[in-house]
C-alpha cells in the first residue's frame, strides 16, 4: 500500500501561518474598531464591552489590547 502523504515545507507553512494570523488580527481590528467607533460616537462606555480594554485610555490602545485577547482565547 503506497503512502502518498504530502509533506508542506517548513517554510511554507509559517508563510501561511503568517497571513492567515495578519488576516485574522485584521478583521478582528476592524470589527472591533468600528464598535469602538460608535460606542465613542454615542457616549456609551465602550471599554467594558471589549476583552482586555478596561484599563487602557486610548481608543486605539483599547482596541489593540481587545484584538489581542480575543485571539489568545482562539489558539
Amino acid at each position: 500500500m503506497a503512502n502518498n502523504v504530502q509533506r508542506v515545507p517548513a517554510r511554507e507553512s509559517q508563510e501561511t501561518h503568517s497571513v492567515s494570523f495578519l488576516t485574522l488580527f485584521t478583521v478582528s481590528f476592524v470589527v472591533f474598531a468600528a464598535i469602538a467607533v460608535v460606542g465613542q460616537m454615542l457616549g456609551w462606555h465602550w471599554r467594558s464591552w471589549l476583552p482586555g480594554a478596561e484599563g487602557v485610555k486610548s481608543m486605539t490602545g483599547g482596541v489593540k489590547a481587545a484584538v489581542y485577547t480575543f485571539m489568545s482565547h482562539l489558539h
